[in-house]
C-alpha cells in the first residue's frame, strides 16, 4: 500500500520534515528564485515569445514537476535547449511573437507532455539507451553554439535574416556589424564579463540577479530606450518613406497569404474526408505556401534594408519633428526603424528593452488545438520529449550519484510530462529540467523538492508586484544571460576522447555535431542522423564481430595469432575466438571465420571455438552450428566448444545440438580443451561438467 501511495504521490517522501531541513529548502528556493526569474524571461525570448510567457512557464510547471518527479534536486522550468527547439519547430507555421505562434507554443507543450507521460506510465525510459553518449554530446555542443550565436542580432541590435538556414542567418548578422548599436553591445559585453567574474570570484552570489538589477537601473537612469512614433508623412526622405510603405504592404500581403493558406488547408482536409475532388484545392494551397515563403524572404530583406536606412531628427513646422536621411556630418543621434504598423512608424535612437510585462497570474484556459498542424509537429514533439528527458535525467543522475540516491527515470518522465500538460492549461510553453538551477539548489543545501515550490512562489510574487520595475531591462542583458549559460555546455573534450577510444563512436558524435549545425534550425534532424549512424555502426559491429585464430604467447597464454605475430596453437588443431552472441545477424560471419581458419590450416583435424564471449544463441545460430558440424565432418575435421555459458549450453541441449557435437567435444574450460587437444590428457565424457553462469 505504501509503495503504491509513494508512486502516486512521490512528494509524500518529503515528510516528515525537520526544522533544519525546512530552513535549508527555503534558503535554496529563494536562491533559485533569484536566478529563475531573469532566466525564464531570457529563455522566453529564445523561444520567440514575450517574456511574460517565461514567467508563466516558471510558475505552476515548476511545482508539478517537483511534486511528481523522482529527484529532490531537479528543478523544472524553461531551459535553453527546448526553448530553441520550440521556436525552430514552429517557425514554418507562424511568425515568432504573434498570437498564433503563442498558441502553437502552448499546444506543443501539451504534445510533449503527453508523450513524456505515456513513456513514463508504460515504463519506456529504456528507449534512452538508443541514443549513445557521443551522439548526445555532439548534439548538445551544436545546439549550444546555435543557441548562443542565434542571439547575436539581439546582442548587436541588428535585424536577423530569415532565410531558414542558421549558418546563412549567422553570416548575415556578421555582415551588419557596421550598423550595430554600440551602447547595446556594451550592455551585452558588460553582462558577460560580470557573470564570468562573479562566477569565479564570488560563486555564491546570484550573478544573474545582479546583472538584471544593475542593467535595469543603468538603462532607466541613462535613457537607454529612446523611441518615438510618428506618422509616415513625417519621414522627409522619399526613398526611405517608400521603403517603409513597401515593408508595410509586404507584411500585410504575408498576413493575407498565411490566413488564406490556413483556410484553404482546412477546406482541403474537409474535402478529403468527404471523398471530394481535391486536386484544385491542393494546387491552390501549394501555390499559397510558395507565395508565403517568397513574401517571408522579401520581408526579411526589407527589414534589414530599413534598419540600414539611418535617419536624423530635425525640427519641422510647428512642434512636430521630421526625420530626414542622415548625412555624414549631421549632429545628434542616429534613428532607425523599430516597427511599422497602422498607427505609424516607431523609430528609435536607443536600444531595445523588455518593455511592458502584463501584471498578474496566468488565467486557466484550454490549449488551442490546431489539427492541421499537429501531425506535422509530432516528430518535433517526440524529439523534444526525448531530448528534454535526457537532459533532465543526466542532471538528476549526476546529483543523485553525489548523494548515493536511487533515481527512478520513469517516475521522472511522469513528473516532467505532468508539468508540461498542466502548464499548457496555464499558458506555459515547453519545460524541462535545468542543470544550472538544479546545481544551485544542491549547492544551497536543498533537502526536498519543496525548494522548487518556494522558487515558484518567488515567480508568482514577481508577476503580481514586480513586473513594472522590469520595463527598462535591456534585451541585450537577457541575450548575454542565455549565452553565458549555453556556452558553458560546450564540451569538445568528450568528443575527442570518444574518437580516441572508439573511432566509430567519435565519428557518430562528430557527424551529429556537423549535421545539427548544417540543418539548423531543424535541430531534430541532427539527433535523428546521429541515432541512425550510431545504430548502424552497432549493427555493423554485431554483423561482423571480432573473431581471430589464436596462437601461443611466449608465456603460454593465448592471443590473436595474426595481430600479435604468434606461432599457431598446434599442427592438427585450430583455436578460434569469437567475441559475440551467436545470432541470426552474424551466423554468416561465424561460418566464414570457421572456414577461413580451416583453409589457413589444412592439416587441422579439430576447430576449438572459445565460447566465453558467446552470451546467447538463437535458432539461426543453432542451425548454423549444426550445418558446420556436418561440413567439417565431411572434411575430416571436428567442431569443439569450450567455456560455454549456462544459458547457451542449455539452449544447445534443448535443441539436441550437444548430442550432435558429442559430449567429448564440449569442454568446461579452454585449459582442459587444450590439454586434450595437445594429448596431455585423455578425452572423457566428463568434460561436459560444470560450466560458467
Amino acid at each position: 500500500m505504501k509503495d503504491r501511495l509513494d508512486r502516486l504521490f512521490p512528494f509524500l517522501n518529503w515528510f516528515p520534515m525537520s526544522g533544519s531541513g525546512l530552513r535549508a529548502d527555503i534558503i535554496a528556493g529563494l536562491s533559485v528564485a533569484m536566478i529563475l526569474v531573469p532566466q525564464s524571461m531570457a529563455y522566453a525570448t529564445l523561444a520567440g515569445l514575450p517574456v511574460v510567457y517565461g514567467l508563466y512557464a516558471a510558475a505552476l510547471p515548476v511545482v508539478i514537476g517537483s511534486l511528481w518527479g523522482s529527484s529532490r534536486f531537479l528543478h523544472t522550468g524553461p531551459v535553453a535547449m527546448l526553448s530553441l527547439l520550440s521556436a525552430a519547430s514552429l517557425a514554418p507555421f507562424a511568425v515568432a511573437g504573434t498570437d498564433y505562434f503563442i498558441q502553437l507554443s502552448i499546444m506543443l507543450a501539451l504534445m510533449v507532455g503527453l508523450m513524456r507521460l505515456f513513456l513514463g506510465l508504460f515504463r519506456l525510459g529504456i528507449i534512452m539507451n538508443f541514443v549513445s553518449h557521443p551522439v548526445m554530446v555532439g548534439f548538445t555542443n551544436a545546439a549550444a553554439l546555435i543557441i548562443g550565436l542565434s542571439l547575436l542580432n539581439t546582442f548587436f541590435n541588428v535585424p536577423k535574416p530569415d532565410t531558414g538556414a542558421f549558418l546563412t542567418d549567422f553570416l548575415g548578422v556578421l555582415g551588419q556589424l557596421g550598423f550595430a548599436h554600440w551602447p547595446t553591445v556594451l550592455f551585452g559585453a558588460g553582462t558577460l564579463v560580470t557573470l564570468i567574474l562573479l562566477g569565479r570570484v564570488l560563486p555564491r552570489v546570484p550573478g544573474v540577479l545582479v546583472v538584471v538589477v544593475v542593467g535595469t537601473l543603468v538603462s532607466a537612469l541613462t535613457g537607454f530606450e529612446r523611441n518615438e512614433t510618428v506618422s509616415l508623412d513625417r519621414i522627409a526622405s522619399e526613398p526611405v518613406r517608400e521603403l517603409y510603405q513597401e515593408l508595410r504592404q509586404t507584411r500585410a500581403a504575408l498576413d493575407e497569404a498565411s490566413t488564406s493558406a490556413g483556410e484553404l488547408s482546412r477546406a482541403l482536409r474537409k474535402a478529403a474526408r468527404g471523398d471530394a475532388d481535391t486536386a484544385e484545392l491542393a494546387v491552390q494551397v501549394a501555390r499559397l505556401h510558395v507565395e508565403e515563403e517568397q513574401l517571408k524572404r522579401r520581408l526579411s530583406d526589407l527589414r534589414i534594408e530599413a534598419h540600414h536606412a539611418v535617419l536624423t531628427r530635425q525640427e519641422g513646422p510647428g512642434d512636430e519633428a521630421v526625420f530626414a536621411a542622415r548625412e555624414g556630418g549631421d549632429p545628434g543621434s542616429a534613428w532607425r526603424l523599430v516597427s511599422i504598423g497602422d498607427d505609424g512608424v516607431k523609430l528609435s535612437s536607443g536600444g531595445r528593452v523588455v518593455g511592458h510585462i502584463p501584471q498578474g497570474l496566468p488565467a486557466m484556459q484550454l490549449p488551442v488545438l490546431d489539427w492541421a498542424v499537429i501531425p506535422a509537429l509530432l516528430p518535433a514533439a517526440f524529439v523534444m520529449a526525448l531530448i528534454g528527458f535526457m537532459e533532465a535525467t543526466s542532471i538528476s543522475r549526476a546529483l543523485a550519484a553525489q548523494r548515493r540516491e536511487k533515481l527512478d527515470a520513469n517516475q521522472e518522465l511522469v513528473g516532467q510530462g505532468l508539468a508540461n500538460i498542466v502548464g499548457s492549461f496555464f499558458q506555459s510553453y515547453t519545460v524541462s529540467g535545468s542543470f544550472s538551477r538544479s546545481a544551485v539548489a544542491a549547492r544551497s543545501g536543498a533537502q526536498t523538492g519543496l525548494f522548487a515550490v518556494i522558487s515558484a512562489l518567488g515567480v508568482l510574487v514577481t508577476m503580481l508586484f514586480l513586473t513594472p520595475y522590469l520595463y527598462h531591462l535591456p534585451q541585450a542583458v537577457l541575450a548575454a544571460i542565455v549565452m553565458s549559460a549555453v556556452f558553458g555546455l560546450l564540451d569538445f573534450r568528450t568528443l575527442i576522447k570518444a574518437w580516441k577510444i572508439q573511432r566509430a563512436d567519435g565519428a557518430a558524435g562528430l557527424l551529429t555535431f556537423a549535421v545539427t549545425l548544417y540543418m539548423a534550425p531543424d535541430l531534430a534532424m541532427g539527433v535523428i542522423v546521429g541515432v541512425f549512424l550510431a545504430t548502424l555502426l552497432f549493427l555493423i559491429g554485431t554483423v561482423r564481430p571480432r573473431s581471430e585464430v589464436q596462437g601461443f604467447r611466449p608465456d603460454g597464454a593465448l592471443a590473436g595469432a595474426i595481430s600479435n605475430d604468434l606461432r599457431p596453437t598446434g599442427e592438427d588443431f585450430v583455436v578460434l575466438r569469437f567475441d559475440a552472441s551467436l545470432v541470426f545477424m552474424n551466423v554468416a560471419h561465424f561460418e566464414d571465420a570457421i572456414m577461413d581458419a580451416v583453409a589457413r590450416n589444412p592439416n587441422a583435424r579439430a576447430v576449438l571455438v572459445l565460447g566465453n564471449s558467446i552470451n546467447r544463441i538463437d535458432a539461426s545460430g543453432v542451425d548454423k552450428v549444426r550445418a558446420l558440424i556436418g561440413d567439417l565432418k565431411a572434411a575430416n575435421c571436428t567442431l569443439m566448444f569450450s567455456g560455454l555459458k549456462k544459458p547457451v549450453r542449455e539452449a544447445m541441449e534443448r535443441a539436441g545440438l550437444l548430442d550432435e557435437l558429442g559430449a567429448e567435444n564440449v569442454f568446461p574450460s579452454k585449459g582442459l580443451a587444450l590439454d586434450v587437444l595437445r594429448g596431455t590428457q585423455a578425452p572423457r565424457a566428463a568434460h561436459v561438467g560444470p560450466v560458467s553462469d
